[in-house]
């Protein structure tokens, strides 16, 4: 856990282009981009992270990313709904601020007498 703490903590970083640099900063905050250790570090602190409703609302995690997928039933949308705001509130507790302009919404409606769904909406 030291070695952690030491890699992450107290880290010069700068951007460079072309032949020009900018100041040093030294932040506490993040993983350094393309680390080895991201992946890990997101597994282990998202961990806990889990569906209450694996059965019909899985929630599968990637390398920095997550996905809630719902499956919707005779037009009860109540557990994919539920989820979702578990999900922000286990976010907003754990300290990850998600980034809404990059999450989508995307269904597949296989029904032949299709309904509309009111679309989902995060509180930003």
């Amino acid at each position: 856990m030291k070695w952690v703490l030491d890699f992450l903590l107290d880290r010069p970083q700068f951007v460079e282009c072309s032949h020009s640099k900018s100041d040093v900063v030294i932040t506490n905050i993040g993983a350094p981009q393309g680390c080895v250790l991201s992946p890990v570090l997101f597994t282990s602190y998202t961990n806990d992270c889990r569906s209450s409703r694996e059965d019909v609302v899985p929630l599968l995690k990637f390398a920095d990313d997550t996905t809630l997928q719902g499956l919707i039933n005779v037009n009860d949308e109540a557990a994919y709904r539920s989820e979702i705001e578990r999900f922000v509130m286990w976010c907003e507790d754990n300290f990850l601020k998600l980034n809404t302009s990059k999450t989508k919404e995307l269904i597949f409606d296989f029904r032949k007498n299709k309904s509309d769904l009111q679309a989902i909406s995060i509180k930003k």
